[in-house]
């Protein structure tokens, strides 16, 4: 049984990759650093838990020892708090070829369309850097570059189209300018297949791709009549400016470990347009790819489709808004300390503890769930916190309950929503 490795098993591609190879009779291995996102991802299947970057090229011998094709469809969008884009598109790439060189193995690089080393962003520059090790040291290879890539599993591109299709009466025309092309995973999937096998000779730099392009608006509009939403009320223009601004406030949030879709490097990207070429692909034999109609047809929109678009629109709101309820929440106590001590007890040392830790409490969680590797955990925490002040609350200070106000029954939707925000956080 031939025997094929793939950089960033969990991903996009990288998963699709691994459910082609294997039915096409490959024993598979996926390589990445997340223990948990390769169990949710396929826990049926072999994995490498490393960080890829980091493995050196004597281990790679080792492990790539009888191994036929290594498919890297490992990669990042932007520098974040988690990525660094010239250790995994460079470094990665260096040690592997290298490793690869005494070995009878085929290297199929999944790059980008549109990557050059002048390009305007970081990402297509370092990828550009990575196929070019490629090309030049590896001895056996085939360089595929598909372009927007379309998939039932929505990341990145993916999710900011779904995201963007899915708001309530607004369809802002966003890029009217941009124009793109897509393609199917299951046939850059198909593509790697046929690359692994030999059908594609080596040497192949193929743009993976449809041959029709579309604008921003009008491929958002397609995928809004595919969710099955109803057409937009309202279709106002949203200023490059604006859109720039957004994107900082992205980049700001890439550094405590978010990986937002609308980070400049995507915004960029979309703006400069992604297209492609797919002669090269055709001409090394490969299958022509599906146009965008044909791959909305191979994915049904279900309702858990129209569900995600909207909870991968609101969960910003969501996180945000519990950020500022407690950060604000504490920050009020801290500013008025008598009068919540004397809300509490007549006992000045005890309630004072109360309320400054408790204070200290809702800030450090309210910053807490901003960064993402903490962010489940806070929202969990938050919950906790505030049945411990409901329950405190009956003890200390009964009169809440029958406040006017209902202070303590205003605690109550806090808590479904840090319990919302818990169960809809996931790792890809």
């Amino acid at each position: 049984m031939p025997k094929a490795v793939v950089l960033g098993g969990y991903g996009l591609i990288g998963s699709a990759c691994m459910r082609s190879l294997r039915s096409a009779g490959y024993q598979v291995i996926g390589v990445g650093r997340s223990h948990s996102s390769a169990q949710a991802a396929d826990p049926a299947a072999q994995w490498l838990i490393r960080d890829i970057p980091s493995i050196t090229p004597d281990e790679w011998r080792t492990h790539l020892a009888g191994v036929d094709v290594v498919v890297n469809a490992s990669g990042a969008l932007q520098n974040g708090a988690r990525d660094d884009l010239g250790a995994i598109h460079v470094t990665a790439v260096e040690r592997l070829v290298e490793a690869a060189q005494t070995l009878p193995c085929r290297i199929v690089q999944i790059s980008a369309a549109g990557v050059s080393a002048t390009a305007s962003t970081k990402f297509f520059r370092t990828k550009a850097r990575g196929d070019a090790v490629v090309s030049t040291h590896a001895k056996d290879w085939v360089i595929l570059r598909p372009t927007l890539v379309l998939s039932a599993d929505a990341y990145g591109g993916t999710a900011l189209l779904r995201a963007a299709a899915s708001i309530p009466l607004l369809a802002p025309v966003v890029l009217p300018d941009a124009q793109i092309q897509t393609v199917f995973v299951g046939d850059v999937a198909a593509a790697v297949v046929a690359a692994a096998d030999g059908k594609v000779p080596s040497g192949t730099v193929a743009d993976l791709t449809e041959s029709k392009t579309h604008s921003f608006p009008d491929l958002t509009a397609t995928m809004r009549r595919w969710l099955g939403f109803p057409a937009p009320v309202f279709t106002p223009k949203v200023p490059r400016a604006a859109l720039g601004f957004i994107g900082r406030i992205a980049d700001l949030l890439g550094h405590l470990g978010w990986r937002s879709p609308l980070r400049t490097t995507a915004l960029k990207a979309l703006g400069d347009g992604i297209r492609g070429d797919p002669t090269a692909w055709e001409v090394a034999g490969g299958a022509p790819c599906r146009p965008l109609e044909e791959t909305l047809s191979q994915l049904p929109a279900t309702r858990q489709e129209r569900l995600f678009a909207r909870a991968n629109l609101t969960m910003p709101l969501a996180i945000g808004t519990l950020a500022l309820f407690w950060v604000l929440s504490g920050l009020i106590a801290l500013f008025d300390v008598r009068g919540a001590m004397a809300v509490l007890a007549d006992d000045a040392m005890p309630a004072g503890v109360v309320v400054v830790g408790g204070a200290v409490a809702d800030i450090t969680l309210g910053l807490l769930i901003l960064w993402r590797p903490w962010a489940k955990r806070a929202a969990l925490s938050m919950i906790a916190l505030s049945l411990a002040y409901l329950g405190g609350s009956v003890l200390a200070a009964p009169q809440l309950w029958l406040d006017p106000l209902g202070p303590m029954v205003k605690v109550l939707p806090g808590i479904a929503l840090a319990a919302v925000v818990w169960m809809l956080m996931e790792e890809r």
